[in-house]
C-alpha cells in the first residue's frame, strides 16, 4: 500500500476526481460521509436541478474537492493506493492533466488492509473478518486459521454419515439456485463435512456405533483418557503455532526489540517452550529435561517481566507476569473440550443406536419405530451438535489463538468508487415533469 497525492490544476480537479470514482483504487484521507447509495457521477456537471442519484454524486465530489489543498492554481489531495495500481494509475489520470506523486508513509498512522480475493481468503475470509481486520504489517493468518478450525471441528464431530450430511448440504448451497444468498457458505460446510469424516473414519463412527465400519485409530467411549490427552496436545500444539505467528507480526509490527518482551512474542514462546519441556521432563522421568525446561521458562518470565515494568511499573508487571503464566495452563485446559464434545458425539450417537436396536425385535410397529428413533435421533444430533461443535471450534479459535496472533485490530482499505456515466445527461430521466 503506497501513500499518495494525487495532483492536477484547480480547473481539472472534478475531471480527475471523477476518473478515481471509476477506477475505485484510491481512499482519501478526509473524512467526508459515504456517498448515497444510489449516487452517480457524471462525466460532465449534472443540471442544478432534477435526476437525485446525479446530485448525490456530486455532492460527494464536492466534498473531496473541498478537501483538497490548492495553491497557485494546483490542487492536491492525499491518500492511499494499492501499490500495483500507482502505475496505471498514472497513466490514467495523465489523460485529464492529472497526476500521482508516491510519498513517504507517516509514523503513527494505521495503514489501511487489503486482503487479496481468491484462493482460500476469497472463500473463508469471513473466518478472520468476523473477528476484525488484519493489521497492515501482520501476516494474513487465514490459511492457518481454516486448518485449525475444521481441525478442531472434525475432532468433535466426528462421524462419517453425519459429515457426509455436510456434504449434501455443502452441494446444495453451491448448486440450488433458491439458496443462491447463501452460497457463500458452502466452502464452510464442504470442509466441516470433510473434517467430519476423516474423524468418523478414525472413530469408527458412521451415524453413531453402527458397527459399518471399523475405528481406524479408537473409539471414543471405550478411551477416553488417550482422546483427552490428544486434546491437550493438539491445543499445545496450535497454541505453539499461534505464539510463534505472533512472534512474526511483533517483529513486522515494532521490530526484533518489542518481540524479544512480548507475551506474545520470543519471550512468550520462551515460556510456553519451557513450560512445554518440564512437562516433557517430567513425564519422561528426565531431571535434566526438566531442569532445561525451567531454565528456558525462567528466561521466558524475566523477559516478560522486564517488559511490563517498562510499561507500568514493578507491581502491574508482577500482575501481569502472574496473569501471563496462569493464562498459558488454562488455555491449554481449554482444549480438553475437543475431547468432551467429542465424547458428547459419540454418546448421543450411542444412545440412539441402542434404543433403535432395542425397539427393532420386537415386531413391524418395533422396526418401524427403530426406524424414526434412528433417523430422529441422528438429526438431532447432528443439528444440535453441529451448532455446539462450531461455536466451541471459533471460541477457541477466537480467545485462545487470535489473542496471541493480534495484538490490535487494523482498518480495511475503503477506496473511494461511484459509477459514472459518459453520456450527456437530461435533468429527468425521461423528459421534464410537464412533458409526462
Amino acid at each position: 500500500m503506497d501513500r499518495i497525492a494525487v495532483v492536477a490544476p484547480a480547473d481539472r480537479m472534478r475531471a480527475v476526481l471523477v476518473r478515481l470514482a471509476g477506477t475505485g483504487t484510491v481512499e482519501f484521507d478526509d473524512a467526508t460521509p459515504a456517498p448515497a447509495p444510489e449516487a452517480v457521477l457524471s462525466v460532465l456537471p449534472p443540471p442544478a436541478t432534477g435526476r437525485p442519484e446525479l446530485l448525490a454524486g456530486e455532492a460527494a465530489l464536492r466534498a473531496h474537492s473541498r478537501a483538497s489543498t490548492t495553491r497557485d492554481e494546483v490542487s492536491a489531495i492525499a491518500g492511499w493506493a494499492p501499490a500495483d495500481t500507482v502505475g496505471s494509475l498514472s497513466a490514467d489520470l495523465a489523460a485529464v492533466d492529472g497526476a500521482v506523486v508516491v510519498l513517504s508513509r507517516p509514523r503513527g498512522v494505521e495503514i489501511p488492509s487489503m486482503l487479496r480475493p481468491g484462493g482460500v481468503r476469497g472463500s473463508l475470509g469471513s473466518l478472520v473478518e468476523t473477528y476484525g481486520t488484519v493489521p497492515y504489517r501482520d501476516v494474513d493468518p487465514t490459511p492457518v486459521a481454516v486448518g485449525a478450525f475444521l481441525l478442531m471441528f472434525g475432532m468433535m464431530f466426528g462421524d462419517v454419515g453425519h459429515g457426509a450430511l455436510l456434504l449434501l448440504i455443502a452441494a446444495a448451497l453451491a448448486f440450488w439456485h433458491r439458496l443462491a444468498r447463501f452460497r457463500r457458505a458452502w466452502p464452510f460446510a464442504a470442509g466441516t463435512g470433510l473434517a467430519g469424516i476423516v474423524f468418523g473414519a478414525l472413530y469408527g463412527e458412521f451415524f453413531g456405533p453402527t458397527g459399518v465400519l471399523p475405528a481406524l485409530w479408537l473409539r471414543p467411549l471405550e478411551r477416553p483418557a488417550t482422546l483427552m490427552a490428544a486434546a491437550v496436545f493438539v491445543g499445545a500444539a496450535l497454541l505453539a503455532g499461534a505464539l510463534a505467528l505472533g512472534t512474526v507480526n511483533r517483529v513486522r509490527e515494532a521490530g526484533w526489540r518489542a518481540a524479544l518482551y512480548a507475551s506474545s512474542g520470543i519471550a512468550g514462546v520462551a515460556l510456553f517452550a519451557g513450560l512445554a519441556v518440564v512437562a516433557a521432563g517430567w513425564y519422561a522421568s528426565l531431571v535434566p529435561l526438566v531442569v532445561l525446561g525451567a531454565v528456558l521458562a525462567s528466561l521466558g518470565m524475566v523477559l516478560i517481566f522486564v517488559g511490563f515494568t517498562g510499561e507500568g511499573g514493578v507491581f502491574e508487571a508482577c500482575v501481569e507476569l502472574f496473569d501471563t503464566v496462569l493464562g498459558l495452563g488454562s488455555n491449554v485446559a481449554s482444549f480438553t473440550r475437543l475431547a468432551a464434545f467429542g465424547l458428547t458425539h459419540a454418546a448421543l450417537g450411542s444412545i440412539v443406536w441402542a434404543g433403535a436396536r432395542a425397539l427393532w425385535p420386537r415386531g413391524t410397529a418395533g422396526a418401524a419405530g427403530a426406524v424414526a428413533v434412528f433417523v430422529a435421533g441422528n438429526l438431532l444430533a447432528f443439528a444440535l451438535e453441529g451448532l455446539v461443535v462450531a461455536v466451541q471450534a471459533l471460541r477457541l479459535e477466537y480467545y485462545e489463538l487470535f489473542s496471541r496472533v493480534f495484538q490490535a485490530q487494523g482498518r480495511p482499505f475503503r477506496p473511494w468508487r461511484l459509477p459514472v456515466i459518459t453520456e450527456e445527461v437530461s435533468p429527468w430521466p425521461h423528459g421534464s415533469p410537464a412533458s409526462r
